[in-house]
This record gives C-alpha cells, sequence and structure tokens, in this order.
C-alpha cells in the first residue's frame, strides 16, 4: 500500500476526535514502517549518488537493507510496543502502534517479491504475496482503486472529525498525493 493510504487509514483508526494528539501519534506510527525506506533511498541517491536502478534493484533486497526493515516492519516489534503503552495506559502510545500495526496488516497482503520479515525476531519467513498493490502483473490494477476508496473513506472520517484547518489540509494533501502514487505504478511496472 502507497504510504499516503497508510497515513489516512492509520489515522482513522488510530485518532479520536476528542483527543486530537492521538490522531498526530496514529499519522507517525503509520509512516514509521516505511520511514527506513525513504532514509535509505534518499541517502542512496541524493548524498551517495547510487543510481535509482541499482538501489531499488540491488540494495533494496541486500542483507543489510532487508534488517533495518524487519526490525521496523515487525508485528513482534510493534505488539510488545503496544503492549507496553496498554500497561502505561498512554492514549498517544497506543494510538502510534495501531497506526504502526495497522500499516503491516495492510502490507502484509500486497508485497510480493518485495515482502519483509514479519515476523523478526521470532522468524525470518517472507510471505510473498501473489497479490501487489504496485505490480500490475499481480493484480495491482485491482488492489490499486480498492485502496483509493479505503484512502478516501478515512479521508472523509478524518475531515469530520472537525481537528482544524492544518489536520484538514494535510488530510486533503495526504489524499491528493494517495491519488497521484496509486496509479503511477501501473505505467512504472
Amino acid at each position: 500500500m502507497n504510504t499516503p493510504a497508510h497515513l489516512l487509514i492509520g489515522a482513522a483508526a488510530g485518532g479520536r476526535k476528542n483527543y486530537p494528539g492521538t490522531t498526530v501519534a496514529a499519522l507517525l506510527g503509520s509512516l514509521v514502517p516505511d520511514l527506513s525506506l525513504y532514509v535509505m533511498v534518499a541517502v542512496s541517491i541524493w548524498v551517495m549518488g547510487i543510481p535509482a536502478e541499482t538501489v531499488f534493484r540491488e540494495l533494496y533486497y541486500s542483507d543489510a537493507w532487508q534488517a533495518v526493515f524487519a526490525v521496523d516492519n515487525s508485528f513482534i516489534v510493534w505488539s510488545v510496543a503496544l503492549l507496553f503503552f496498554f500497561w502505561r495506559k498512554s492514549l498517544w502510545g497506543i494510538a502510534f502502534c495501531v497506526g504502526g500495526l495497522l500499516h503491516l496488516v495492510l502490507d502484509f497482503p500486497f508485497h510480493t517479491h518485495d515482502a519483509r520479515m514479519h515476523f523478526w525476531p521470532v522468524s525470518t519467513w517472507v510471505f510473498e504475496s501473489p497479490i501487489s498493490y504496485w505490480d500490475r502483473n499481480a493484480y495491482a490494477n485491482v488492489v490499486g482503486p480498492v485502496e483509493v476508496l479505503m484512502a478516501a473513506g478515512a479521508t472523509l472520517i478524518l475531515i469530520r472529525r472537525g481537528l482544524g484547518i492544518w489536520l484538514t489540509l494535510l488530510f486533503a494533501v495526504l489524499f491528493l498525493m494517495e491519488l497521484l502514487s496509486s496509479g503511477i505504478w501501473q505505467f512504472v511496472f
């Protein structure tokens, strides 16, 4: 699933109207599983000058990069964090973890050869789904529109909560980003 959809869906699920901080926490939690990828790609391409093709065809699949992805995409790590925040009775922490866990739940069935070790450190097993959110050879033409509809629904829920102009603008921008990103992969791959 594209990151903007993760952010919108995570914020809608993890945030609460009477506690605006939980919406921001859920947004941040929804971002964390993709954040390492963005940072490593940016550093590789813009700082180290590595060609994008090398980054996405080689480095992405390297043991070093997959080890990083295993940590921030682990159901085990996120579940332990969620239990900790439940124990601490931290609404912010719970919302953060709900965003992160929902991100993983939505990614798990839609990654083919680009899947992650979702059960690290207990297992290094990787589920390679036959369905992809980005690869048109693996039903992205079906998954993409459903993803956009889910993001649209989440955006409406978030806007109806009346969390202020800045968050409303952020949700609108994220939805626009989702619209732009969800269709582009079908032309790239």
